[in-house]
């Protein structure tokens, strides 16, 4: 009865571990790095982009830059390839990391 109960406690653990793990990783992928790291390209096409908005967050996947950028109290994401080529550009204002 004791292994039993014992493997019961062990299964729901590694289950509730194994969710919360699985959760974390969904919620940011991208690697956060700092503006210095950022090629110059990069920093030029989402400088146009933000047309006076801030860059609050610079983050990397991959070989893809992301830029952060916040206007007016909307935050706006845009993914960029190394060159500086806007590949997706997506609202964060309702994501929460």
């Amino acid at each position: 009865m004791k292994t039993r109960k014992l493997f019961t406690i062990v299964a729901v653990s590694v289950g509730l571990a194994f969710g919360v793990t699985t959760q974390a990783t969904e919620k940011h992928e991208g690697q956060t790095v700092k503006s210095s790291d950022v090629p110059a390209a990069v920093q030029s096409a989402a400088q146009a982009q933000a047309q006076g908005g801030t860059i609050v967050r610079w983050e990397k996947e991959g070989s893809n830059f992301g830029a952060i950028i916040d206007k007016n109290g909307r935050q706006i994401g845009l993914e960029m390839d190394a060159n500086g080529k806007v590949l997706s550009k997506r609202n964060e204002t309702k994501q929460t990391y």
